[in-house]
């Protein structure tokens, strides 16, 4: 006779099963979870923590004491016990769209980030984060991960300002580069979580050493704000953990960063355009 294997345990039920041994504050979020699970995927771990009244490390350690690894864990394997599992590919898709409303989806949903961090922007926080570049002796532009091309991007939007600075991507390279840090000088950290270990703790370096420091993130309540001095939100919707539109959003904020530098010093600027130009123009014949 064929045995069946047994079924696996539903993220709801494996939560559940915890709940009595949870330390107050992460009961109360498991409480909130089992109840709002199925509208849960689009939430990002900052708005379940204002949701649940709690902080975000709060969540973390829930998503843990329940028996998951993180929150992506746990939203991946709510995707996975929904009958609509393509909403970790990206929470606006279903199975019965065509090539053309998927394609429409995903530009919306990047406009939608573009709009929804336009709406919260804080214009004095980009204005002083604009003057801290600007007289800073040296700048050091810091990410991990999918946070990497962003700090290149930052990195090379800068320097044609002539500016000082620096990008570091690797973990070590940057607790280094921060250890070298002085009042003078100017750390951006770029992260989407702002929970990320290596970024925080670059950060936290950095203050320590006196710099100035921005960070970039799309958590204004997580770690990574507490040693900032001016910190730029984005904002996206997205159920996936590689969260792109939220990378187009902060993007954009280092190009409005730019401009408004750039603005700064006119003459300066066109100049050096210029000069860029004219070295890169004969590899494009």
């Amino acid at each position: 006779m064929k045995v069946s294997a047994p079924l696996a345990t539903s993220a709801i039920s494996q939560i559940r099963s915890r709940m009595p041994s949870l330390a107050s504050s992460e009961l109360r979020v498991a409480n909130w979870v089992t109840q709002n699970w199925e509208d849960l995927l689009p939430y990002s771990m900052a708005q379940v923590a204002q949701a649940c009244g709690v902080s975000d490390t709060t969540v973390l350690r829930f998503c843990r004491s329940a028996g998951f690894h993180g929150f992506l864990d746990l939203k991946l394997r709510l995707a996975r016990d929904t009958a609509d599992p393509t909403h970790i590919i990206h929470s606006e898709i279903t199975p019965k769209d065509d090539s053309v409303s998927i394609i429409r989806k995903v530009f919306q949903a990047n406009i939608a980030a573009l709009r929804d961090t336009l709406e919260i922007m804080d214009y004095a926080s980009m204005t002083r984060a604009a003057k801290l570049i600007a007289e800073a002796s040296r700048v050091l532009i810091i990410g991990v991960g999918t946070s990497s091309p962003i700090v290149h991007d930052a990195f090379n939007k800068f320097f044609r300002l002539g500016l000082n600075c620096r990008a570091q991507t690797d973990s070590y390279l940057q607790l280094m580069d921060a250890t070298l840090l002085t009042p003078s000088d100017l750390l951006i950290a770029i992260s989407q979580s702002g929970l990320s270990v290596d970024p925080v703790m670059t950060i936290e370096l950095a203050k320590k050493n006196g710099a100035r420091t921005i960070c970039i993130t799309g958590n204004a309540q997580s770690a990574i704000t507490q040693y900032a001095d001016v910190t730029l939100l984005s904002v996206s919707n997205e159920t996936r953990g590689e969260a792109i539109a939220s990378r187009i959003a902060q993007i954009t904020i280092i190009d409005a960063l730019y401009i408004l530098l750039s603005m700064q010093r006119p003459e300066e600027s066109v100049y050096n355009e210029r000069r860029i130009w004219d070295s890169v123009l004969p590899k494009t014949l």
